[in-house]
């Protein structure tokens, strides 16, 4: 896997989403800029309605599928190898990568579906399903999702956490392993809106 993983990601993934963050910026006539000071404004004024989720919720909830290990841990490692140059330029692909977040979320909003407790559904699934006519694509993008946030996400930060607890503090990884599951399950079984609280 690292082979492929390596040529991926040197190859592939850095210039496909530096060159979509670039074409997104383009056609949004720059809306990341654009539109900063509006966005402030929607998260401050965020309501709650029709028993769903305030858009500061769904703005918390975003952020935390977006933020994770690799931007905390990936950053030190960054500028330890690369020095302040590297910071530069985890800010300037951030500024490109804004426009293909607000893509992102705005196919999800246009193809997302109603649930018959009355919450929404959507995301890259369901525009892949519907915007793109191709359920078996919608179908594989949900089980690797699945796996990956499930499983691969999950279990790094965990054992990240358990890591760092085991070696600076001497916990062991199993009480860790246990403390995690009793503070992440009842959030977690709880649904969106207890996600979002």
């Amino acid at each position: 896997i690292d082979p492929v993983s390596k040529f991926l990601w040197t190859y592939v993934l850095v210039y496909l989403l530096a060159g979509a963050g670039i074409y997104f910026s383009i056609r949004t006539r720059f809306v990341q800029f654009r539109y900063f000071r509006r966005m402030f404004g929607q998260l401050f004024n965020s309501r709650v309605g029709n028993g769903g989720i305030s858009s500061f919720q769904a703005f918390c909830v975003g952020l935390a599928s977006r933020v994770g290990t690799g931007n905390i841990a990936g950053v030190a490692i960054a500028l330890t190898v690369g020095g302040p140059g590297a910071i530069f330029w985890m800010w300037m692909v951030a500024l490109l990568g804004m426009a293909t977040a607000m893509i992102e979320a705005t196919l999800a909003q246009i193809f997302k579906v109603r649930a018959p407790d009355g919450t929404f559904r959507g995301g890259p699934a369901f525009y892949i399903q519907r915007g793109l006519n191709s359920r078996p694509g919608g179908v594989v993008f949900a089980v690797l999702l699945v796996f990956t946030f499930g499983f691969a996400f999950n279990m790094v930060q965990a054992n990240a956490i358990a890591d760092v607890l085991n070696t600076s503090h001497n916990v062991e990884v199993h009480y860790t392993t246990i403390a995690l599951v009793l503070l992440a399950a009842p959030i977690l079984f709880g649904g969106v809106r207890r996600v979002a609280k």
